[in-house]
């Protein structure tokens, strides 16, 4: 006989990186003071659940928002994995958007440029169609499900390690059906929240999930 537990599942609150806008990817960046409000938010909504089990990514902000959480619940088993990690986002980690767009944009024109796609533009035209363009492909690395950045992963790759855990997950859950707690990332989040919401890849990759906000499931296993 199948029995319902209760997944709770939420993202890291903001770090450091993500209020200076740079990729984060696998680098560690701790909770900003913002961010411990953020995991004290999820912690109050969190605080009259019963948690047995909690899962946590290896990165520190992960586990801090965590450690937060759990504050309320003092006999929770944390597992660590790192299949819950945020998107890698290569070379591209630690960098500014910023730098992303000037850079991206200036090479786009240089590019047009030699092949006569554009005229030479000046000044603020010239600033302008930078912005534009660098802006573009931003929107590209971020919000693509097949681009990979440099030597990182496409969120498409993200989702085949998500979906690994899924499958270990419901396997220990057969065994010992148990309320849990899942401590991820933005872009691990997205996976996550298609299988337990049954979301298109579209509507998955629209999701923008609050930093101060936990998500509730019931599921039967």
């Amino acid at each position: 006989m199948k029995k319902e537990v209760n997944i709770y599942l939420f993202r890291h609150g903001r770090t450091f990186f993500n209020q200076q806008h740079r990729f984060t990817g696998w680098k560690n960046s701790r909770l900003s003071p913002a961010g411990f409000k953020d995991a004290k938010a999820i912690a109050s909504q969190l605080k009259s659940k019963k948690i047995d089990l909690a899962f946590t990514s290896d990165l520190i902000r992960a586990q801090q928002t965590l450690r937060e959480v759990l504050k309320y619940h003092r006999f929770t088993k944390i597992l660590v994995d790192k299949r819950l990690r945020e998107r890698s986002y290569g070379s591209l980690q630690g960098r500014s958007h910023q730098a992303f767009i000037k850079r991206e944009g200036k090479e786009d024109y240089k590019t047009l440029l030699h092949w006569h796609k554009i005229d030479h533009l000046n000044g603020k035209e010239r600033g302008d169609f930078i912005r534009r363009v660098g802006e573009a492909e931003l929107k590209v690395v971020r919000r693509s499900y097949h681009v990979r950045p440099p030597r990182g992963e496409s969120v498409q790759d993200v989702e085949k390690r998500v979906n690994s855990f899924l499958k270990d997950l419901f396997k220990i859950l057969r065994k010992q059906p148990v309320n849990i707690a899942i401590s991820a990332h933005g872009n691990s989040i997205r996976p996550l929240r298609r299988y337990f919401e049954q979301l298109s890849i579209a509507e998955m990759m629209q999701i923008e999930q609050p930093f101060d906000r936990a998500l509730s499931y019931r599921v039967r296993v």
